[in-house]
């Protein structure tokens, strides 16, 4: 069967319509890129420049966490995601993924570290990227943590080095799957393999920028940037290779064919994709109780598109697509589900904000 693709969608052209209102929680962030809560109410916010901000009692405070490691800021580089641990009330542990290295030699890292009052403390490296790349594009850099406690690691190709998401002797253009401490869990699909990376969890990835595990479900989803056209939605599945760039429906940013195929047996077909590409971002499986219509939705900001889309699914059967926040006008880095059922949306933008969004 051919993937969904976009068929429908039920335009939402104002707030009122949606049955939502937008109000700006925090503003003049330099191109924020990722959220979290944490169990005292305070929001922390990656600032792509390479700062993590607070944000306590609905207030920014004007002074970054100290203690954050120095990221390579470049074009697409610099510092991604924060993700606090499942047992952070107990740990106080956060996890961070950042560009390290330089233009000539960089990759993408993740430490840990554990957070005192407004600062880090015990930062330790758990993972990097191998080979080092050069330029300054495709990290990937989404992080989840799944009910055992391990993370999964979202990686990019590089950008001109598209061919190493199909070799398992590489990380790039792969999900990565490691221990809290950095070890490589035993029932990873390539473990004890000499052909292949132990923390491999799957590959044939082009950029993956959205990554979540949704613990009512026990499944994991990932959506990815295409060239031009060809972004994709896909339930992953240990050790699956999704494709890229074996099979993709965009185009090179050349025009040219990347590849003829759309599908070939063996190759995972994304649930849906999105041709024109829409530049997908974040993404949250929504089971709050604030906009009840949306329960059971996945919801994906999107950068070129400016705008979010919401895609019912059921049992991995995505719906008609919904579109949200294009009234705003604004590129949608992040999405997160507020405690109260809310969300909050990251705008990028050189002076960028955190919004929540109510019900109207």
């Amino acid at each position: 069967m051919r993937p969904a693709a976009l068929l429908l969608l039920l335009l939402s052209t104002g707030a009122g319509a949606a049955g939502y209102r937008v109000g700006t929680l925090a503003a003049g962030l330099d191109h924020p890129w990722s959220l979290a809560s944490l169990p005292d109410g305070r929001l922390l916010v990656t600032e792509r420049a390479g700062r993590l901000r607070l944000i306590e009692n609905g207030r920014l405070n004007p002074e970054p966490v100290q203690g954050v490691p120095a990221a390579f800021v470049k074009s697409q580089a610099g510092l991604f995601d924060v993700l606090p641990d499942r047992d952070f009330a107990a740990n106080r542990t956060l996890y961070l993924s950042f560009a390290s290295g330089d233009a000539q030699a960089n990759a993408t890292r993740v430490v840990r570290a554990r957070l005192d009052g407004a600062a880090l403390a015990d930062l330790r490296t758990l993972f990097t990227a191998t080979p080092l790349k050069r330029g300054a594009a495709h990290y990937g850099a989404r992080l989840a943590q799944l009910a055992d406690g391990s993370l999964l690691i979202g990686l990019g190709d590089g950008f001109s080095q598209r061919e190493q998401a199909q070799n398992l002797r590489s990380h790039l253009g792969k999900i990565v799957r490691i221990q809290p401490d950095g070890s490589v869990p035993a029932d990873n699909p390539f473990r004890g393999r000499d052909d292949a990376l132990p923390e491999i969890y799957s590959y044939g990835h082009r950029n993956v920028q959205g990554l979540l595990y949704d613990a009512a479900s026990d499944r994991i989803y990932a959506h990815e940037h295409g060239p031009r056209g060809g972004d994709e939605v896909n339930r992953i599945r240990p050790g699956r290779n999704y494709g890229w760039p074996l099979v993709t429906y965009g185009l090179d940013y050349t025009g040219a064919l990347v590849s003829p195929y759309t599908q070939r047996e063996g190759l995972e077909p994304p649930l849906l994709h999105w041709t024109p590409s829409i530049a997908p971002s974040g993404m949250v499986l929504y089971r709050g109780d604030a906009f009840p219509q949306w329960r059971g939705s996945l919801i994906v900001t999107a950068l070129a598109a400016k705008q979010a889309r919401r895609i019912p699914l059921q049992d991995d059967q995505p719906g008609a697509q919904e579109i949200l926040f294009a009234e705003l006008g604004k590129r949608l880095r992040d999405v997160r589900v507020a405690a109260d059922g809310g969300l909050y949306l990251l705008v990028d933008a050189d002076s960028g904000e955190v919004l929540k969004v109510d019900p109207q």
